[in-house]
């Protein structure tokens, strides 16, 4: 039960960052640059608070990796400028297909044999994602899919490498402090017009510092328990999450499309969950 409680925690705290991102960038309120800035350095304060909290400051950038810091980096440089033009439940989409894809690909190549159930529930997954592209679908802008893709092999990347940490909490403090001043730079390097609000500042830590610092620390303290399969698979129930976020708050609209490929997801994903770890030898 601790474990499905913190999963969701996890994925509910991935479909927030989206609706959070869009609702700053699509009402203009901060500039994409300026939101991933700040997202990552309220992100790396509030887990370097809640390491020394604990009392391991001193060994906690010994946890961090450059390979790990580097995929996280990819995925929030590119989510933040995706989210300029996507709505957050297409965006979410995108992102968690392409995760699923990359996450399964790991898998393989590290040696995991994913029984045939996981492989229909990733292949029903793809096809309600391939609903989105259907003629009369709505398509999603062509530059912000493609950055949400690059974002998608960043975090696939960032989740593989969970699985074998031993430290989650002080883990993700230390890649967050990595790349937080390389999220500063790129900021500066990619100027915005777009000035920057209260409400755009605030929605952009409260993004990194919760959703994302927190929510990230217990998706780490998850992995290691589950098959790269299985997390693969889970975390394609986010952009429904995030759909429903994404009409309360943001007022966007919910296509057939939409329906049709969330109900695909959601069977693909119980019958991942009810398959057995490993297919039979």
């Amino acid at each position: 039960m601790r474990l499905i409680l913190l999963t969701l925690f996890a994925l509910t705290a991935f479909a927030a960052n989206s609706v959070l991102t869009r609702s700053a960038l699509a009402l203009d309120q901060i500039g994409p640059g300026a939101f991933m800035a700040v997202r990552l350095a309220s992100g790396a304060v509030m887990l370097a608070a809640l390491v020394a909290f604990r009392g391991g400051l001193r060994s906690m950038l010994r946890h961090g990796s450059v390979l790990s810091a580097a995929s996280l980096l990819l995925y929030a440089v590119a989510f933040s400028f995706a989210y300029v033009t996507l709505d957050a439940g297409l965006g979410a989409l995108i992102l968690f297909g392409g995760v699923q894809i990359t996450m399964f690909a790991g898998a393989v190549i590290k040696g995991e044999r994913p029984a045939p159930a996981r492989w229909i529930g990733s292949l029903l997954g793809m096809i309600g994602l391939g609903i989105l592209f259907a003629p009369g679908a709505t398509s999603p802008d062509l530059w912000g899919a493609m950055l949400m893709i690059f974002s998608a092999i960043g975090w696939g990347g960032y989740s593989l490498r969970g699985r074998s940490v031993s430290a989650p909490l002080r883990t993700t403090a230390s890649n967050f402090l990595f790349i937080a001043p390389f999220g500063v730079i790129i900021w500066l390097l990619i100027p915005s017009d777009v000035e920057a609000t209260l409400n755009g500042v605030l929605l952009a830590v409260t993004s990194g510092a919760l959703a994302s610092g927190i929510g990230y620390a217990v998706w780490y303290a998850t992995l290691p328990k589950l098959d790269s399969s299985l997390a693969a698979i889970l975390q394609l129930t986010v952009p429904i999450i995030a759909l429903v976020g994404g009409i309360v708050f943001l007022g966007e609209p919910m296509t057939w499309a939409f329906v049709v490929s969330a109900t695909l997801i959601m069977g693909g994903v119980f019958i991942a969950i009810l398959a057995p770890k490993k297919a039979s030898r």
